[in-house]
């Protein structure tokens, strides 16, 4: 059925600009649309792959796969952590201080969620500290009072490091609340909504300060499988005293990552129409090239050409435009999606602007990860689209009778 010479009918029938004008300029039509498809689905899967990226190594990175805390401050949490330590899925695990407060600095107020930390065992389970000055972290242990915060937090309070800021934390019942000047070690970025509200200082600072010296509010752990947190963290409070309670990431940022998951879906299912509709336009170009070749079929039919033989030609031909689409949508794909990154960085700062911003997005730029995967599916799903629409025009061109398309010759 598939000899050379079909094959070379086919794809002349598919590249050649020997049709009449009308035919020519949908068949490019056609190719053109599922170029675009193929190459905004490969950018758009990419760009939702680099939020589900970063989401999962930059914010989870820095804040904690998981916490046990207790109902009150926790005395001697030496044995507790140990005991967590023991767990066959914890990582790594590190006590900390939270404290909810305000800094101020001339006029300026912003919010922040403050951790005290250990400078030794914070290593271990955030990535935070790399992202500091080296030995930050051991600075907040030695300073009398500093503290480390977001650039969203300094930019909201106008302040650079070095700078004296005013520390507000609000007491239960009434009483004044404690106020301390401290210094601002280092400013960290990480690009996501996190800079906005997150101030670090020494565990022992922030104990004092909560009113319970020496004490820790829980215990940070990172796990080995970020999804599987929730069953850890449920698994491990069975073995704890009941005034003990856990969560994991999936209480704070769950929600970031269900959006970001189902958006990848929607998005990818709507652009995976987009392909569907510009792989039907196929059709429209096979039957105008049916109706346009005729004569053609004519003769190979009185030649002895079989009616499989005839659906075998207008398939490859399908098959080619097809083919050529997707090649072309595939490497206009991939290029975009290498450079969409850096482009819009440059267009932001050509312009002036700031197209996410952390306040509505999670992070504050635009992320790409080219998976092998995804790239492979709408790859092959074009393919297979193209192929399967060329079935109902070729079965047309095989049904042509000689005598009537060599009539009026």
């Amino acid at each position: 059925m598939f000899s050379r010479y079909i094959f070379l009918v086919g794809t002349r029938y598919g590249i050649s600009q020997g049709h009449s004008h009308l035919v020519s300029f949908i068949s490019r039509l056609s190719t053109a649309g599922l170029v675009i498809g193929v190459a905004l689905l490969i950018l758009v899967m990419s760009i939702m792959n680099g939020f589900d990226k970063e989401l999962r190594e930059n914010i989870l990175g820095v804040m904690p796969h998981a916490r046990i805390y207790h109902s009150h401050a926790i005395e001697h949490p030496e044995k507790l952590i140990a005991d967590l330590k023991q767990h066959p899925r914890v990582l790594a695990a590190s006590p900390y201080v939270e404290l909810q407060g305000l800094l101020s600095y001339q006029k300026r107020v912003a919010p922040v969620a403050i951790f005290g930390v250990d400078a030794e065992l914070e290593k271990a389970t955030s990535k935070l500290p790399g992202l500091l000055p080296k030995g930050t972290l051991e600075s907040l242990a030695t300073a009398e009072a500093g503290i480390v915060i977001g650039r969203g937090v300094a930019e909201k309070l106008n302040v650079a490091e070095a700078d004296s800021i005013s520390l507000i934390i609000p007491v239960e019942g009434g009483s004044s609340p404690r106020v301390k000047v401290v210094t601002v070690l280092a400013i960290f970025d990480t690009h996501s909504d996190v800079d906005n509200a997150l101030a670090l200082m020494d565990i022992n600072a922030a104990a004092e300060l909560s009113g319970y010296a020496g004490q820790i509010t829980g215990v940070r752990l990172k796990v080995d499988d970020l999804f599987a947190a929730p069953e850890i963290v449920r698994g491990i409070m069975q073995t704890l005293p009941q005034d003990y309670y856990g969560s994991s990431w999936m209480a704070t940022h769950g929600g970031v990552y269900q959006s970001i998951k189902m958006s990848k879906n929607m998005v990818g299912m709507l652009l995976f129409l987009i392909i569907a509709i510009a792989a039907f336009n196929l059709v429209s170009t096979l039957i105008m090239v049916v109706v346009d070749k005729q004569g053609d079929i004519a003769i190979m039919r009185t030649m002895g050409a079989s009616t499989a033989e005839i659906i075998t030609i207008f398939m490859v031909q399908g098959g080619l435009i097809g083919l050529i689409g997707t090649s072309i949508g595939l490497v206009l794909g991939v290029t975009l999606s290498y450079f969409v990154t850096p482009l819009v960085q440059w267009i932001e700062k050509i312009f002036g602007v700031q197209f996410l911003h952390s306040d509505v997005y999670p992070i504050t730029y635009l992320p790409s990860e080219l998976v092998a995967g995804d790239i492979a599916k709408v790859v092959i799903t074009a393919l297979l689209i193209s192929f399967f629409v060329s079935l109902y025009p070729a079965w047309r061109a095989s049904k042509i009778q000689p005598a009537d398309a060599l009539r009026y010759e």
